[in-house]
């Protein structure tokens, strides 16, 4: 997970090389770790996860609004039951030219409310064609509690297939509607 505190000092090289050395360390896990989802007979023609070109435009502030009383979601899940998660706090985003710039919100998850990562499953328009068919997920680790009209940084270059994508033996929570954005998100991993 990745730590959401908008910074004044962004520094897009050095965001790049963590981004890399991020990227280099799962393709790592992927082709090596015995929990990595390839299937054992693939990893040894496995080489690396497909991405899209790391795009700082696609990292963007999130205006957050928390849910005092969270609402129960019940998600569906590939391969199994439901599963229950609280929707703890909308997420408020614009991406686009400043000029241009269109508003998009995305729901936050906890498995339970007092959890420190958000959760943050999402569908988008590369949905089934460049990405992965039942969505791309995104976690994010919070610096204490979230507070309503507080600020968090929504990195899509770090969103990423869940281990369904890859094998049948997992199953995962696939995003509920509410979470489905119209618009293309060309950052993160790609099927």
């Amino acid at each position: 997970m990745t730590e959401t505190t908008p910074e004044d000092g962004f520094d897009p090289e050095e965001w790049r090389e963590q981004l890399r050395a991020h990227r280099d360390e799962k393709d790592d896990f992927f082709a090596d770790h015995p929990q990595s989802p390839i299937p054992p007979a693939e990893r040894d023609d496995f080489e690396s996860l497909d991405y899209f070109d790391p795009d700082p435009d696609y990292r963007v502030t999130a205006s957050v609004e928390v849910h005092e009383r969270p609402d129960p979601v019940e998600m569906e899940v590939s391969e199994s039951v439901p599963q229950r998660y609280l929707r703890v706090a909308t997420l408020r985003f614009e991406l686009g030219d400043r000029e241009d710039a269109d508003s998009y919100e995305l729901a936050g998850y906890r498995q339970q409310e007092d959890d420190d990562g958000l959760f943050v499953p999402f569908r988008d328009k590369t949905t089934g064609q460049q990405t992965y068919r039942d969505g791309r997920y995104m976690e994010f680790e919070t610096e204490g509690d979230l507070e309503d009209g507080g600020e968090i940084v929504l990195d899509f270059n770090l969103a990423y297939s869940p281990f369904c994508a890859y094998s049948e033996t997992f199953a995962c929570p696939l995003a509920p509607e509410e979470n489905w954005l119209d618009v293309e998100i060309l950052a993160g991993e790609k099927a």
